[in-house]
C-alpha cells in the first residue's frame, strides 16, 4: 500500500510539475505578450477588466499548476526525510502500541529511490537495537516494524523455554572476546520477569489477540468463556547494544520451534545472519511474526528508522479509536 501511494504521489507530482513549468515559462509569458498587444492596439485606452480577462489562465491549468509546489514538498519529505506509519498490531508492545502513529526517518539507512527503494546515497546501516520499518522479505511489499537483533555475521540462539535471546557477534581478528572462531555472547542484562499491566485476550472470532491494560480489562468486564480466553503477561528489561527496553512475554503460551525458519546447517532456533542481511524480532515475543519465522531481512528491504510517536489513539486492531493517549507522544527507544 505504501509503495502504491509512493508511485501515485510521484506520478501526480510529475504531471502537475509539467503543467507548472509550462504555465510559468510558456503559457503565462504568452498571455502577457497578448495583453501588451491588445493594450498597444487600443493605445492604452482599454478597461482593466478586459485586459485581466485576456491574461487570465484556464481554471484547470491554474489548479493543476498550483498543486505542484505542495506535492513536491510532500514527495521530498516523505521520500527522503520522514514518512508516517500507523502501528496495526501489538507485536512491538510495550514500546509501540496499536494506534500509535510514528515518524520514520527515511535517511537513516541511505537516501533511496521512492519507488524502487534502491539506495542512491549511502548514509548509514541498521544498528543493533534500532526499531526499523522494512519490506517483508517474501516480496509482498508489506511494511513491517521490528527491532534489529542480529547484524551480518551474528549467531542468534533463541531459548524457547527461557524466552531469551543469545547473540554471538561476528568474530573479528581484533576482538579480544573471540574464542577460536566464535565470540562470547553479548551481555543482554535481562531483568527478572514481573507481572505487567497488560492482558492478552484471545477470541475464536479473531486470528490475532487483543491487548488490554488491566484497568481497561476490568472496566470492560471481560470474562473467560468458551470463545474467549485471557492470559497474564510478564514484562522484563532487555539490553541490546546501547539500548535497554521492555519486552513482553505471555504466561501459558509457548512458541513452537517446528514453525521456525530452519537455516540449513544450523540447529532449530539457531541462525547465523548472512552478509547484507539482518535478524529482526518484535518486543512482544510470543506475539510477533518475525525473523524466527520468515528468516533474514536484506538491507535493501529497509525503509527507515522509527524515531518518534506523533499521535496515539486508544484502539484495538480494526476498531475505531476511543480516545487519544497524549502521554505517548514523543521519542521512541
Amino acid at each position: 500500500m505504501a509503495n502504491t501511494f509512493a508511485i501515485i504521489l510521484t506520478i501526480a507530482t510529475l504531471i502537475t510539475g509539467i503543467f507548472w513549468f509550462l504555465e510559468k515559462y510558456r503559457w503565462k509569458p504568452a498571455r502577457q505578450r497578448k495583453v501588451e498587444e491588445v493594450r498597444k492596439q487600443c493605445n492604452g485606452d482599454i478597461d482593466g477588466k478586459v485586459l485581466a480577462e485576456v491574461g487570465k489562465p484556464k481554471g484547470w491549468v491554474e489548479s493543476l499548476a498550483s498543486f505542484f509546489p505542495v506535492l513536491f514538498v510532500v514527495l521530498v519529505i516523505r521520500s527522503f526525510l520522514y514518512e508516517p506509519f500507523q502501528i496495526p498490531s501489538g507485536s512491538m508492545m510495550k514500546t509501540l502500541l496499536v494506534g500509535d502513529f510514528i515518524a520514520v526517518q527515511k535517511y537513516s539507512y541511505g537516501l533511496r529511490d521512492p519507488i524502487t527503494n534502491t539506495v542512491i546515497i549511502s548514509t548509514g546501516h541498521p544498528k543493533r537495537g534500532d526499531i526499523a520499518v522494512f519490506k517483508h522479505p517474501d516480496g509482498s511489499k508489506l511494511d513491517l516494524i521490528k527491532r534489529v537483533i542480529g547484524l551480518p555475521g551474528d549467531k542468534i540462539v533463541y531459548s524457547v523455554e527461557q524466552k531469551k535471546i543469545f547473540i554471538y557477534p561476528a568474530c573479528k581478528s581484533t576482538d579480544k572476546n573471540c574464542i577460536g572462531q566464535e565470540s562470547k555472547p553479548l551481555n543482554m542484562n535481562y531483568s527478572e520477569p514481573k507481572l505487567s499491566d497488560w492482558k492478552q485476550v484471545n477470541r475464536q472470532s479473531k486470528s490475532n489477540p487483543d491487548f488490554y491494560t488491566l484497568e481497561d480489562y476490568k472496566e470492560r468486564g471481560i470474562v473467560d468463556s468458551n470463545s474467549l480466553r485471557s492470559f497474564d503477561m510478564q514484562v522484563q528489561q532487555e539490553t541490546i547494544g546501547d539500548n535497554t527496553h521492555d519486552i513482553l512475554t505471555t504466561k501459558g503460551i509457548m512458541e513452537k520451534p517446528e514453525y521456525f525458519f530452519h537455516q540449513k546447517g544450523q540447529p532449530i532456533a539457531t541462525w547465523v545472519v548472512p552478509e547484507g542481511n539482518y535478524f529482526m524480532m518484535g518486543d512482544n515475543r510470543d506475539n510477533s511474526g518475525d525473523s524466527r519465522y520468515f528468516g533474514f531481512v536484506p538491507e535493501s528491504n529497509f525503509v527507515g528508522k522509527a524515531t518518534a510517536i506523533w499521535i496515539s489513539f486508544e484502539k484495538q486492531p480494526n476498531e475505531w479509536p476511543t480516545g487519544i493517549r497524549f502521554s505517548r507522544i514523543g521519542g521512541i527507544h
